[in-house]
């Protein structure tokens, strides 16, 4: 029987997501990986990809293309897959351009993550124009809105810190067990990797070190607390290392909750999610993490207090390994497809 063939393009591909994302995509047994573009003005254009990254070298040897708004109509004209590893603005303008060409879009950028009225203008720097699709995006986290996620063609994947937080936040919320009026306490350290590939100073080896910043102001606090459905106290770091994410996060159990309480929710929630690993009396560490598509969850109890742990690689589970999540789940095939 011969197997259903699908084609994708990576738009915004000289990135680190974008190399990813080709990575996960040409050893995908369903997916053809038809093209790799830049902006008109990116200095990577002409280039292959594994002249950027050498250990793609024989692997995805396509060039990086430039890719005009006017050009569009004419790349589509036999893709079913547009993946989006833009910045958020540009993803602002070409999610209805891509959508117009009857393309399932998936963007990570967070340009469709939050349905709230004024948050891009505060957050992103700019007024969102497209209020229906708004409505329209699902927003992707992969274990929690799969069935949604195969009913549209406008995915938004969330963010790296959104999605190791919210993995492991829902679980006790959806099982009632935070205490009433309080706020979960979240610190979260990445790797310089979740800067980007641009230069800056900020990201120089020479110059990053353990350090908060975005305190109370960092975009993903207002996205966790919409897709949790309570607020939250947020704290990003940046580390000194190249990627992943620990999340540490504080929360106050409502009187009475038991541990094992606790342990039956996170069960219930990931004991059919392949890629989430429910850590068996150790903790999360990033070595275990990086350089593989899971989220690995731990806890503690004491009393009313909790202290939950989730490791991500944010390459991966935080953008594109979860972006491949989804679309298995929108096209009907197996969760771990090309990810394991």
């Amino acid at each position: 029987m011969e197997l259903l063939m699908l084609k994708a393009i990576i738009v915004g591909a000289s990135g680190y997501t974008g190399a990813e994302l080709a990575n996960f995509l040409v050893r995908h047994p369903h997916i053809e990986l038809a093209g790799l573009y830049v902006s008109p003005g990116s200095l990577d254009k002409g280039k292959k990809l594994s002249a950027l990254y050498g250990h793609l070298l024989g692997v995805v040897d396509l060039p990086l293309q430039p890719l005009g708004n006017a050009d569009i109509k004419t790349v589509c004209a036999d893709i079913d897959i547009v993946i989006l590893a833009t910045a958020h603005e540009v993803s602002h303008d070409l999610v209805p351009l891509f959508l117009a060409q009857n393309t399932a879009v998936f963007d990570l950028s967070g340009a469709f993550r939050v349905q709230e009225a004024g948050f891009y203008d505060k957050f992103y720097g700019f007024t969102h124009q497209y209020p229906a699709l708004l409505e329209k995006a699902v927003y992707g986290l992969a274990e929690w809105n799969f069935e949604a996620v195969k009913k549209t063609d406008l995915i938004a994947v969330p963010g790296c810190y959104t999605t190791a937080s919210l993995t492991a936040l829902k679980p006790l919320v959806e099982a009632g067990l935070i205490k009433d009026n309080t706020k979960p306490t979240i610190n979260a350290t990445s790797g310089a990797s979740g800067t980007g590939r641009k230069a800056s100073l900020a990201s120089s080896f020479c110059e990053v070190s353990l350090q908060p910043y975005g305190v109370f102001t960092h975009r993903h606090k207002p996205e966790i607390d919409q897709h949790l459905g309570m607020p939250v106290v947020f704290t990003p770091h940046l580390g000194s290392f190249k990627r992943g994410i620990l999340a540490s996060i504080n929360v106050q159990l409502k009187a009475g909750v038991t541990a094992q309480q606790v342990n039956q929710a996170y069960q219930n929630a990931y004991a059919d999610k392949p890629l989430v690993r429910l850590m068996d009396g150790t903790y999360p560490a990033l070595k275990n993490v990086v350089g593989t598509p899971f989220c690995d969850l731990g806890w503690a109890v004491d009393g009313e207090d909790l202290v939950a742990f989730s490791a991500i690689d944010n390459l991966l589970k935080g953008a594109s390994s979860q972006a491949i999540q989804c679309i298995n789940l929108r096209f009907g095939f197996a969760i771990t497809t090309s990810l394991l």
